[in-house]
């Protein structure tokens, strides 16, 4: 799955045990502008490094698996948890200024002289 929003907050790295790390991202997810969603995405392991160039306030593209398990507590309830798991960030600035040149300049051919053409054509 894909989702488009700006980075709102990026997490440090969690060592959780000796060979589980994780971090998180949260994203402004803005369908309605009206009403901005909050969503927290999770790298493990070797993916955590997924969240190193971002910055806060650019727009990405989060690619993601959604991943469910169940958590039963001392008094046998069971409650049901989602994890938003990230596997790809495609930064959209940049995908948008490779379709012009940089920085949104388009790139114009060098002024013609001042040439003074004596020809008798009517336009």
């Amino acid at each position: 799955m894909e989702i488009r929003g700006k980075v709102h907050e990026i997490g440090t790295t969690i060592q959780v045990t000796e060979s589980f790390k994780k971090r998180d991202l949260l994203v402004a997810y803005a369908e309605n502008p009206q009403f901005v969603e909050y969503l927290t995405f999770q790298a493990m392991q070797d993916r955590v490094s997924l969240f190193d160039n971002l910055t806060i306030g650019q727009d990405i593209e989060v690619s993601f698996n959604i991943k469910g398990r169940p958590w039963t507590n001392k008094d046998g309830m069971t409650t049901y948890f989602n994890t938003l798991v990230a596997w790809r960030i495609t930064p959209l600035q940049v995908q948008q200024l490779s379709k012009h040149s940089s920085a949104g300049a388009v790139e114009m051919p060098p002024p013609m002289e001042n040439l003074d053409y004596d020809d008798d054509l009517p336009f």
